[in-house]
């Protein structure tokens, strides 16, 4: 298509563009578009808060009839999932709690018990004795991209309805739990935290739980972490409907080795490293399957394993009391053993 002569075609100025004379120029924006972008970005906050804020409540530790309630070590933050008093929270906040009481937004000041926790995500759910709460909602962390604002909500250090905002600096972070456990699809963001933010929900511009905020770096800036709302759906369910998390559980105790590159070879293995068995527990499914201290694990039915990380990853998902099919190497020799993962036991 020809361009009309009498109007000469003009570059958007975005940087690196040259006008219609040939001159290099920056890009202008008005003070009025900055203020309309800056005006819509508090209000999709404004919005967040005002929906999800009622749902956040500060959780303190102790007895109140004695006037002995822990607000700093061991208090934290929480976020209503359902109307009838379920609050989801941190495992590290409750740990030790023989007493919970949660305050709402409005000062009111409840007691709740604890329902189930799990250290090995972090994670626990307690409930108020009440119903008719205002709740939030746990979204899809799936969909979730680098780059975008979100709002983190809670308590720190006894500050009352605290919002702090930033953006998600990274996604798929992974973290040790206090019980060694590796937990994945760790969201990474730049909402400031401090001490009592704890448990606290991490919210999309949407309104929807994105996380809940569980950890910061000391004398770092601007990098907090947040357990995932799709591992946190997962692990509710299973503290609603079992009271704990139920893992599979084999008995040993492994390390991460790298194999010879000739052994691989041989037997066609698609990793560098295996499982290494150091111990056994006396009893365990995997001794009465006939394993061995030394046996070297590479493959859980089928698919190819290097760590004890992803022996874990494996047994989170598999059906208890299910049988197992673990390839093992043991002096040069490929064995095959039929394993019958039981539940784990919860310390």
């Amino acid at each position: 298509m020809r361009r009309s002569a009498e109007k000469p075609l003009r570059w958007i100025n975005l940087g690196g563009f040259k006008d219609e004379r040939g001159e290099n120029s920056e890009p202008q924006v008005s003070d009025d578009t900055d203020l309309e972008l800056l005006d819509a970005y508090s209000r999709a906050v404004i919005r967040v808060v005002d929906t999800v804020g009622p749902a956040v409540v500060s959780i303190s530790l102790g007895d109140r009839s004695s006037g002995s309630v822990s607000e700093q070590p061991g208090a934290g933050s929480g976020v209503v999932i359902a109307p009838d008093g379920y609050i989801l929270t941190n495992h590290h906040v409750v740990q030790n709690a023989k007493k919970v009481h949660v305050t709402l937004t409005d000062g009111t000041s409840l007691s709740a018990t604890v329902v189930g926790k799990d250290a090995a995500t972090d994670l626990a759910v307690i409930r108020a004795d009440t119903s008719y709460l205002a709740s939030s909602t746990l979204g899809d962390s799936s969909r979730l991209r680098v780059g975008q604002v979100v709002i983190a909500m809670g308590n720190p250090l006894g500050f009352q309805s605290t919002v702090t905002t930033g953006v998600i600096s990274a996604l798929g972070r992974a973290m040790r739990s206090v019980k060694g456990r590796l937990i994945e699809n760790i969201i990474q963001h730049t909402a400031p935290l401090n001490p009592g933010n704890s448990g606290g929900p991490l919210v999309n511009s949407m309104g929807q739980v994105s996380g809940i905020n569980t950890a910061i770096i000391a004398m770092a800036q601007g990098i907090g972490f947040a357990i995932s709302a799709n591992t946190a759906k997962w692990v509710v369910s299973q503290l609603l409907t079992h009271g704990r998390v139920r893992r599979g559980y084999l008995g040993i105790a492994g390390q991460q080795r790298p194999l010879h590159r000739r052994w691989i070879r041989y037997y066609q293995l698609s990793r560098e490293n295996v499982v290494e068995v150091v111990s056994i527990e006396p009893g365990a499914p995997a001794q009465k399957a006939g394993m061995r201290v030394g046996d070297y694990i590479v493959a859980v039915n089928g698919q190819a394993v290097e760590s004890v990380d992803d022996l874990h990853r494996f047994l989170t998902d598999w059906p208890i009391g299910k049988s197992v099919n673990l390839t093992a190497i043991r002096k040069k020799k490929r064995m095959e053993f039929v394993v019958v993962p039981v539940e784990a036991k919860v310390h």
